[in-house]
């Protein structure tokens, strides 16, 4: 009981949670999806209610989709910078939570280097907090907008093979997606180096692991590539850029393994010539930059759907 209301005050995962739980998400992005386009999104959604994004890591698409999302539903939005608070003059996590609670903000959206960072806040803190991505372990909203984007342009995402290409073991973005996609009932590959790609992340789901690029993305629906975490990886995982594409990069050739018209997408920042060609970056079946425009929808639902439980409660 304890594990289900925390789930509806806040957004700390993917894992665990069932079609049902996620749906929900999905379907209000999909709405605020429509209402955006046409400049119809309520503005008073959020009206009296602070929205504060506390960002111990630097962020660019994700900070600012939820500054966007906020103020766009009408909530007083604060941006705070880490490296001018008091965190970066010796303030522990937990001093920091607690005076967040005394500015009796009602949603926390928390960025952090440190794995389960934002579900410790949340045992502190009387808002609601979601988790723009805690180290090695989530990334929800990212995986819930590649969810939002592909359904958009194929419908379903049940019986989809999705091929995610790159830097698997470092990513929280990766994990997310795995639970996301496996629950809604997609094929999960995970193509890559087996220094990067390690057996051990078949015990995030029911994935299958490929370390060539030609049976990974062999009639997959969906290519998605991650960038080299360079910041999380130890030294000599990868010899260097130029070898990791040579062998790896999703190039126009690879591409063609896929299915035709097969969807190509990137969480971002991307590193062109690295993970990714410009051509196939560039081409008609990506859909990159619809997935940072469905970031703020998807945001706005979280916010507006965590906002709208916590006064149920």
């Amino acid at each position: 009981m304890a594990e289900t209301l925390a789930r509806r005050h806040h957004l700390l995962g993917l894992e665990g949670m069932s079609a049902e739980e996620i749906t929900p998400y999905l379907d209000l992005a999909a709405n605020y999806a429509l209402l955006s386009r046409s400049r119809t999104a309520p503005r008073d959604a959020l009206r009296g209610r602070t929205v504060i994004n506390l960002f111990f890591e630097d962020s660019t698409r994700t900070r600012t989709s939820f500054e966007l999302a906020g103020k766009r539903l009408g909530a007083d939005v604060i941006n705070m910078t880490v490296a001018t608070s008091s965190v970066n003059k010796g303030e522990t996590l937990l001093d920091t939570a607690a005076t967040l609670n005394a500015m009796r903000c009602d949603l926390l959206v928390v960025r952090h280097a440190a794995s389960g960072a934002p579900a410790l806040l949340a045992q502190k803190v009387e808002a609601s907090v979601v988790n723009a991505g805690d180290g090695m372990h989530e990334h929800p909203t990212q995986a819930l907008l590649d969810a939002l984007t592909i359904k958009r342009h194929l419908g379903t995402l049940s019986g989809l093979t999705v091929a995610i290409c790159g830097d698997v073991g470092h990513s929280r973005v990766a994990r997310s997606n795995i639970h996301l996609l496996t629950a809604m009932g997609s094929r999960v590959r995970l193509v890559g180096p087996p220094t990067l790609v390690p057996g051990v992340m078949q015990s995030l789901g029911a994935v299958s692991i490929h370390h060539d690029m030609e049976s990974g993305l062999r009639d997959a629906d969906v290519v998605m590539t991650l960038r080299l975490q360079r910041e999380r990886m130890g030294a000599g995982l990868v010899p260097s850029a130029r070898e990791f594409y040579r062998f790896y990069g999703v190039d126009s050739r690879r591409l063609a393994f896929a299915k035709p018209g097969a969807l190509v997408m990137h969480p971002g920042p991307m590193n062109r010539g690295v993970e990714i060609a410009s051509d196939v970056a560039d081409s008609t079946q990506s859909v990159i930059q619809e997935q940072v425009e469905m970031g703020v929808a998807v945001r706005m639902a979280v916010l507006d759907r965590l906002s709208r439980m916590r006064t149920a409660s």
